[in-house]
This record gives C-alpha cells, structure tokens and sequence, in this order.
C-alpha cells in the first residue's frame, strides 16, 4: 500500500493539475511573487521578507479574440536571469544596475488561445505584462478591459488622489492629474468622483509594510489606465479611459498588432518607505522608442506667467523676465499662453535673438488641440494636426527655439497617448525639449524619449496663485510628492517662490506660508531636469542674497537619491548627489518644530557644510557646519519649514 501511495502521489505530482502554479522571488529571495491557476482564474500574489503585500490578485483580459480572464489553463513556464547597466541623466540616478529575475508563465484559454504572462522580479520591484501573440490570420487583437487587479490586506490604508470626471474644470481640460490626495485612507475608501485613482497609488500595509503601484512602458501602442475604486474586500483592478474624456474622441479600448505586450504594472514594496523613494522600476523595464541625433541641455528657467499672470505675455515683460535668467545664471525662459497674439511670430524672433545676447535660451507655450477641450489660449490647433505641428516646429528650429511646453490634453486613451509620442518624434527632428502640462502622468518616459524633459501632473504651483487654500496645504502636499508622484517620473512643479505674496507687486493676492528654506529645499525635493523657478524680477533686490545664490547654484539633474527620513504628508528629509555634491533637504509640515536624527551617510566625521535653516522668527539663515557624528545628527524643522546641508 506505501508503494502504491507513493507512486500516486509521484502522478499528481507531474500531472497538470498539480503543475498550476510558479514562483519567482528576487535576486535576494527577500521578494517572492506565485503564480497560480484556480478554477480556470489565472491568480498572482505578493510576500515581502514573508509578509503578505499581496494577497491572491486576478490576471487577464477580455479580448474581441477571445477571453483570457476565465477558463485560462496552465501550459509551461520558463525562466531567465536579467542584469543590465543603463545610464540615464533626467531621472534620480543617473547610472543604474539592474538585476532581476524573469519568469513567463504561459496559459491558454478555452479556445486553447495562449497567452505569455512576464514577471520580472528584483530585490523590491515587481514588474509583469501580457505578451500576446499572432493567432493564425488574426493580425490585431482590441483589449475590451482587463482583470489585472492588486488585492491588498483589509487592514491596509491608502494614500491616493482620485481620477476625476471628464471634461470637467478649466475650460473642459480635464481629467489632467490634478486632484488632492487623502493620507492614510481606509483601503476601501470611495473614490471622490466614483471613477476611481490615478496612478501611482501608495499603500501602507500595516506597521512594517510599505507598495506603491503604477504603470509604466505606455506609449502610442495602448492606452494609459488609473486604479478602480476597490470593492468591499480591499481589490483594486485596472480601469480603462472614460469615453467622455478628450470630447468624446477616441477609444476607450487598447488596440495592438500581434504580437504585441501590454505595458507594465509595477508594485514597489519595502518594510520601510527607502525602496519606494529610490525605485528605479519605471525605467529599469523599458527601452528607447528613438535615439536622437540632437544633445539637450537641462538646467534652470524662468517663467513669467506663474505670478504676474497673462498680462505679462508681452515683450517688454519677457524682455525683464529674459534679464531675471540672465542675472541668476539661468539657461532658459519660457514665455506662455497668448504669445502668438501678444508678442507675434516677428516679436518672438527678436525675443530669441535677445534671448541669446544674454546667453538663455527660449520656451514656447503651445495648446494641445482645440476640438477636445474649450481651451482660447494660443496658439490653438497646431499640435494636434501632423501638416501644422511640422511648420511650426520647423519654424522654431529656424529661429532657434529649444523647446516647447504643450498643454491641455484631458484624457488618457489610446489616441491621446499617440498624440503625446508624435509630439515628441516631431520635435526631436527638430532638436526641440518638450514638456507637457494639464496632462497624464509621465511611465517611463525619460528613458522612452530623448527629448522628454516633464511633465504636470499633479496639484502644481499656479494653484498656489488661485486659491488661499492651496497655500494652507502646500507643506502637506509637498511632503507627499517624493513618495508619491514624483518618484515615479520627471515632475514640472513649477515652484521655488521668493516672493510672500502672489501678485505682480508682491503685496496683494495669496499669501505664501511656508518659508523661504522651505522653497528652496523643494529645488531639491522636487525632481524635474528643466526647473522653471517661481522666482520674479523684484526678487533681485526683495528676496535674501543667500536664497538667490542658492538658486543660482542648485542643479537641476542628479547622479544618485537618499532617502533618509519622513512620513508621506507630514515630513520629509532626502539627499540628491550631482557629481561629487550632495544636497540634503528636508521640510515639515506640522504646525510645530520637528526635531529630528538623523543618519547622513554621505557625510563623515569632521566634513564642513553649509547648513541653511529658518531662525525661529522664520527668517532664512546661513552657516558653516562641522559634522561631528554623521549617523547622529539633531536638526529642528520649524514649522511649515526646511532645512539644507550641501557637502
């Protein structure tokens, strides 16, 4: 009889319905993911150092050639080992090793249709796709919607910011990215307009557990997606664009030739909040669309329309906002909305020229498109259109402009995504810079594309100017966003104000209250390779010197980023390193002092910095430091505050 129950035993252990199931962990086995087919469901699930990030979430689509989300059978698996090196000089480090482990599971649905699913795994990041191939004379496949979901533990809370209606807001431009978050939310909190949550969302899971899910790899080839509400037992699935978004234009499906692969999910996760500051997962699973045959300098710029508003879109004020760049140093000013009008295509030309007396160089603001949105700002219905979008920017190239900011796109299908990547292949022909304001959120677009240099995306700095209510929260936000949203891609902020009130006179409007350290210290928080500053022409003779010459000397691109403290919305400390520099920055956003220690790694035992911090009164002060116990070192953040080393 034991031989009997052995070799039974030995059958089922070689059968296929035993065999339903793979496992993957990362390169340090601390990471694990397993991959299960229950009942004709394909199921993966998430453990960190044993814990559960995870539980069993759902896999698959449903297709117009077929459903790939039930009935779904168990074929084979394969496996590989990745490392790579890649360097990257728009993002929180500019050299990095990738090392991860590859799993593809391949399933076959009813009609014994297969389907690859990928994994790739690394020492905190997870990464799968689907990779389709060619079905006979089936050439093209539509993804009608997915099933791919990401079911957290009951007890963990939420730190998202909700995808808003369509076709809503300014000028009927949105959703664009742009909506408030909520810290530490019950998981199975209702989104605020019942549509569900951009990406990427943080979840605390627990104590000791920390993920944060995006997307990544999405370009003109399908469409970018956002989080669904969860349902009642904390699961959260893919949701596709809304068809109102964009005017009704476009499809809310993804449509791919085959083979084709969908783009990436990612989940980030640690038992503390470092490998979700430092993730390079977004980038680490992609590849250049294009190279280009053009070299693009970063670097800083000024930009009128943030507070002297569009009455300043004319000459004589872009000529003062021109000498403010000249006078800090700066490469670059972007002039805005109305110039075609204001200024005329004759005045920008003598503006470039101009311009480059004074060694900057020049932006131009261009609307998206007119027929998705009510949008009265130009120049209108030059990007969206292949014949007008190529004059202009060949006449751009003429002139000698070197970039463009493109805004107002309000949607994320499959045609939007395919605006955005034509709109970057136009301009690299013509050695044009883009960036993107009112729109989605960049996924892996600084490896993706060479001229991409950021994008909006989030509650940025000219809500500072419209509503009281955004500067009473803006600590609160600002400590969100190295966790959140700009840990995952380029983030065109469009901060750093020197001036305590938000008009042209600097004495009227709403009312800055954070500190001047504070502002600076998100020069370094705040990631994004063009850095247009909030500063103005007043600010010369009002602003302190040491916050001037702090500006003119921060960069704007980085070789290495440290996490080092904080709590997403209530404070937080990192350091960036360009070249053989480091810049430490924290702020808080308490109402009291926060008193800190800190451990600087970067630092050793003797090492003279400039420490910059607010007096008590919160004025901005300056000074030489000797650090005398590196993995000990007490500061005090004043309220609504910041501190500084540079080493």
């Amino acid at each position: 009889m034991k031989k009997q129950a052995f070799l039974l035993l030995l059958a089922l252990g070689t059968s296929p319905a035993w065999a339903q199931q793979a496992t993957v962990s990362g390169p340090d086995n601390q990471l694990k993911v397993d991959i299960t087919v229950e009942a004709g469901t394909p199921f993966y699930s998430v453990t960190y150092k044993g814990k559960t990030m995870l539980e069993k979430s759902p896999l698959g689509f449903v297709s117009n050639v077929g459903d790939f989300s039930q009935g779904m059978t168990y074929i084979s698996q394969k496996n590989r080992t990745l490392e790579e090196t890649y360097r990257m000089d728009r993002t929180k480090q500019s050299e990095v090793n990738y090392r991860a482990n590859e799993l593809t599971v391949t399933l076959q649905n009813a009609e014994q249709k297969p389907i690859d699913v990928t994994f790739r795994v690394s020492d905190n990041d997870v990464a799968f796709r689907y990779e389709i191939p060619r079905y006979g004379d089936t050439g093209s496949i539509v993804i009608e919607r997915e099933t791919t979901g990401f079911d957290f533990p009951s007890y963990t809370t939420t730190f998202l910011t909700p995808q808003s209606d369509p076709m809503i807001g300014w000028k009927r431009t949105k959703p664009s990215y742009e909506e408030e978050y909520t810290p530490d939310a019950p998981l199975t909190t209702r989104s605020q307009y019942g549509h569900g949550f951009t990406f990427p969302g943080l979840f605390r899971i627990g104590e000791d557990g920390w993920a944060l899910v995006s997307e990544t790899g999405v370009d003109a080839r399908y469409c970018a997606s956002h989080l669904s509400d969860a349902t009642t037992e904390g699961l959260f699935t893919i949701a596709f664009p809304m068809p109102e978004e964009n005017n009704g234009n476009g499809t809310t499906t993804a449509g791919l030739a085959l083979p084709g692969t969908t783009p990436w999910r990612t989940i980030t996760v640690g038992d503390g909040l470092k490998p979700i500051v430092e993730t390079t997962v977004p980038w680490d699973v992609v590849k250049p669309r294009f190279t280009s045959g053009h070299t693009y300098k970063y670097g800083k710029g000024t930009w009128s329309w943030i507070v002297w508003q569009d009455a300043s879109i004319n000459y004589d004020d872009q000529v003062r906002y021109i000498d403010l760049a000249s006078a800090m140093g700066f490469n670059y000013a972007l002039i805005d909305n109305w110039w075609d009008t204001n200024i005329g295509r004759e005045g920008i030309e003598k503006l470039v020229k101009y311009a480059r007396s004074k060694n900057v160089e020049l932006f131009l603001w261009y609307s998206s498109s007119g027929y998705w949105n009510d949008i009265v700002q130009g120049p209108t219905n030059r990007m969206d259109s292949p014949i007008e979008r190529k004059q202009e920017m060949k006449w751009m190239q003429k002139i000698g402009v070197k970039g463009i900011k493109v805004d107002f796109f309000g949607g994320d299908k499959q045609e939007t995504m395919r605006l955005y990547e034509s709109i970057l292949s136009d301009a690299d022909d013509y050695g044009l810079m883009v960036i993107f304001h009112g729109c989605t959120l960049p996924r892996g677009w600084e490896r993706m594309y060479p001229n991409y240099v950021g994008s909006e995306a989030v509650l940025a700095s000219e809500n500072l100017i419209f509503n009281q209510h955004f500067d009473d929260m803006e600590a609160f936000n600002a400590c969100l966003h190295p966790f959140i949203r700009n840990t995952v891609g380029c983030m065109e902020f469009g901060g750093t104000f020197l001036n305590k009130r938000y008009n042209r006179t600097n004495d009227g409007g709403t009312t800055r209250k954070t500190t001047d350290i504070f502002q600076l210290a998100t020069a370094v928080l705040f990631q994004n390779p063009i850095q247009n500053f909030a500063i103005t022409p007043n600010n010369l003779t009002d602003a302190p010197q040491l916050a001037l010459d702090f500006l003119k000397e921060v960069p704007t691109t980085w070789d290495e980023t440290v996490f080092l403290d904080g709590y997403p919305g209530k404070y937080v400390v990192l350091a960036r390193r360009h070249g053989d520099r480091w810049y430490i920055a924290g702020i808080n956003a308490g109402k009291e002092p926060l008193k800190l220690t800190l451990n600087l790694p970067m630092c050793q035992k003797g090492d003279k910095v400039s420490f910059y911090s607010d007096a008590k009164d919160r004025t901005p002060q300056l000074e030489q430091q000797e650090i005398k116990k590196p993995a000990e070192v007490k500061v005090t953040i004043q309220p609504e505050g910041g501190v500084i080393w540079v080493k």
